[in-house]
């Protein structure tokens, strides 16, 4: 019995493992470059014909998109999340505007990566890239009524905002009208174009991504 428990007491502890293996350390890593590069991106945005000029086109969200495909969707989030984290070192609305951009980026991507992770396929990724980019268009109605344009009137007053959507389109004379007439079409055709760009880089960029060898 004695020899039996010096034996027990010699015997080294068994090593624990690892909690960041190979694969979580290159998750983190390139969700981390998807999010510098989204922010970079984010700072090429410009003014589109027949919208006001306040509203800016961007193609910052499909890096996210890319990562929710790829890495899955709460990765697709973390880029989001750090490409608007960059922007606010240069806000100009006090970090709303930051906050309404992760707010409509996450809603992009996450169902986006949701339906994917479930349904890998072509279809399914169409399928989940215009889901996203209809509920991104849809919040962007919330986001902008409640959290955007009260912020904007601290700068701008209401009528001058509303006055430049009129001078587009007369009919657009209430804020809801001017959001549904012109902000939330805007945000689905951004989403689209973002989908477009993630379709056209992600099959080259996947192996890479994911650490496999073509």
């Amino acid at each position: 019995m004695q020899t039996n428990t010096i034996a027990k007491e010699n015997t080294p502890p068994a090593k624990k493992k690892s909690t960041y293996s190979p694969q979580k350390i290159r998750v983190l890593t390139v969700t981390a470059l998807l999010g510098a590069v989204a922010g970079v991106i984010q700072f090429l945005e410009f003014a589109v014909p027949l919208m006001p000029g306040f509203i800016k086109m961007d193609l910052s969200d499909f890096p996210a998109l890319i990562a929710s495909f790829s890495l899955g969707p709460v990765s697709g989030v973390a880029v989001a999340f750090i490409k608007n984290l960059i922007k606010l070192f240069t806000t100009t609305t006090g970090g709303v505007g930051e906050l309404s951009n992760f707010i409509l980026s996450a809603i992009f991507v996450l169902p986006a990566g949701l339906i994917y992770k479930h349904k890998k396929t072509r279809g399914g990724a169409v399928l989940a890239a215009f889901v996203g980019a209809f509920a991104m268009a849809a919040m962007s109605f919330f986001t902008n009524y409640f959290v955007v344009y009260p912020v904007f009137t601290k700068f701008m007053p209401m009528e001058a905002i509303i006055k430049a959507y009129t001078v587009i389109l007369p009919s657009a004379n209430t804020l809801p009208k001017a959001l549904l007439i012109f902000n939330v079409p805007f945000t689905f055709i951004k989403g689209l174009l973002n989908v477009a760009v993630t379709f056209l880089l992600y099959k080259p960029l996947s192996p890479i991504l994911k650490g496999k060898k073509h």
